[in-house]
């Protein structure tokens, strides 16, 4: 039990060069679903010990921090580190089936290899007490995606890894500048060092420099409008899997990062009252809504839809952190839970489509809700949750972030968030629409429903979405925990 920190981190690190002793692709399969489950169980296990003991410190290598590299975890990053391992597990169950027709046989190993060291990444970003070390965990993650992305059949999926390939380069540079400048001005990378020493030199010019390429860096990686042209492509051409698994945890462990570093490493007082950083996140979280949901609505691929909905729901996070309370930023931490089950059941759902017709073009849907019942059942709760409606996850969220403007007395910015999930409706009609209220192609009369192997996972976060809707226990307060701790509220 001691060893948890570290073990949830090692365990798909060592298994990932393991897959490629397996050949046979059901044999490694297996093997990385066991992997992945294993790694969830250890999350679970770290959030009970967080939230009976407190926070966990662990040492690597003899070193005590802030000399050596120390494995911290709290509330926060327990919380976020099972999501990203639960999502991936129950992800991966489709995996098998989905990639039949996307992906030759002899390549499925190498994708089972990335898909562990990807998560490694995630995990250890997650996980890790060094500044130094998010930038090393971030480049295995960001390098496993981009080598993910560009196993699509399309050949449209290799531009995609390219433009994502630059784009990341690009905010792990900065990243990597603004921990380098950090260190330059402390003599450590310990990040509750760092929070310790920053507030001393918190006013020269070179922490200011340092704090605007972190956020400018993070910012990129969690596609916050305008820096989110790389997430629209490389979702809609990486196989399915590979979308479903990144929309449900990659943008979650940016939006971690980000909170992070405001939150910890530099301070609440620096990031919302020395610099307004609480204006510029507001600002391009609500833009970031509006405008990706309005494109949203224009696309003809519905994967694009989607992708444009997942920077519109990452815009809510962005708005909740903006407020600069506990309630803000519970709420933020509320939807990163909520949306990565919604996103997680709508790709997978979108993965079965993609096993039957080949293609998602929304003009191929017609019929389909005939054709498809349990798909196209799933698509609908997903959306209905990603519109906010009660009874799913996405209300819940939504309902603690309105809550969260109205005490703030942002009541201008309570409707804007009312309005923006209203624009939700109109994209997730245009599906609903063309595949219930239309008859089936010619070419697609035959289509039958998605095979079990994709529907199974699928309805798991299906359900998920309404349980965790109803019975808000864990998700709520696990959040709220999280939040207080960053403000020094005692529980």
């Amino acid at each position: 039990m001691a060893h948890l920190p570290i073990l949830q981190v090692i365990l798909p690190l060592l298994a990932a060069p393991l897959c490629l002793f397996l050949k046979r692709p059901k044999l490694v399969w297996l093997f990385a679903c066991v992997v992945t489950a294993l790694t969830f169980t250890i999350s679970v296990l770290l959030v009970q010990q967080v939230t009976s003991t407190g926070v966990i410190s662990y040492e690597l290598g003899g070193w005590a921090p802030p000399w050596g590299i120390e494995y911290r975890i709290d509330a926060l990053n327990a919380f976020v580190i099972m999501v990203v391992s639960g999502l991936s597990a129950v992800v991966l169950l489709a995996a098998r089936t989905s990639l039949e027709n996307e992906l030759s046989s002899n390549r499925q190993t190498y994708f089972y290899a990335l898909y562990l060291l990807s998560l490694t990444g995630m995990l250890g970003i997650l996980a890790t007490g060094d500044a130094f070390n998010v930038f090393v965990f971030l480049e295995i993650s960001s390098l496993s995606a981009y080598a993910l992305i560009a196993m699509g059949k399309d050949r449209r999926a290799l531009w995609a890894s390219y433009q994502y390939l630059i784009m990341g380069t690009i905010g792990a540079t900065f990243i990597l500048i603004g921990i380098g400048l950090m260190y330059q001005m402390t003599g450590t990378l310990n990040m509750q060092d760092l929070a310790e020493r920053l507030p001393e030199v918190a006013q020269t010019r070179t922490v200011f420099v340092s704090f605007a390429f972190v956020v400018v860096g993070v910012c990129l990686k969690l596609a916050l409008f305008p820096l989110h042209l790389w997430l629209p492509n490389a979702y809609a051409y990486a196989p399915s899997i590979v979308t479903a698994m990144l929309a449900a945890t990659s943008t979650k462990v940016a939006i971690y990062l980000l909170i992070r570093f405001t939150f910890t490493v530099f301070g609440l007082s620096f990031s919302f009252t020395t610099l307004p950083l609480n204006i510029l996140f507001l600002v391009l979280g609500l833009l970031g809504v509006f405008v990706a949901s309005t494109s949203a609505i224009y696309q003809q691929n519905v994967k694009h839809i989607f992708a444009y909905s997942s920077i519109a729901q990452v815009g809510y996070m962005i708005v909740g952190i903006s407020v600069g309370t506990a309630a803000g930023l519970s709420a933020s931490l509320m939807h990163i839970f909520n949306h990565a089950l919604m996103k997680g059941a709508l790709f997978l759902a979108l993965a079965g489509v993609m096993y039957r017709l080949g293609n998602v073009q929304l003009k191929s849907f017609q019929g389909l809700g005939r054709q498809m019942p349990l798909t196209m059942a799933a698509i609908v709760v997903g959306g209905l949750s990603l519109i906010g409606v009660p009874l799913t996850v996405g209300f819940i969220s939504k309902w603690y972030l309105v809550v969260a403007m109205i005490e703030n007395g942002w009541w201008p910015v309570a409707i804007l968030i009312l309005f923006g999930s209203l624009l939700a409706i109109i994209y997730l009609w245009r599906v609903v629409e063309v595949a219930y209220f239309r008859a089936p192609n010619k070419d697609n009369e035959s289509v039958k429903e998605a095979p079990l192997g994709i529907l199974i996972p699928t309805w798991i976060l299906v359900l998920a979405n309404v349980y965790f809707g109803v019975d808000t226990r864990i998700n709520v307060q696990i959040a709220q925990m999280a939040a207080e701790n960053l403000f020094g509220v005692a529980p």
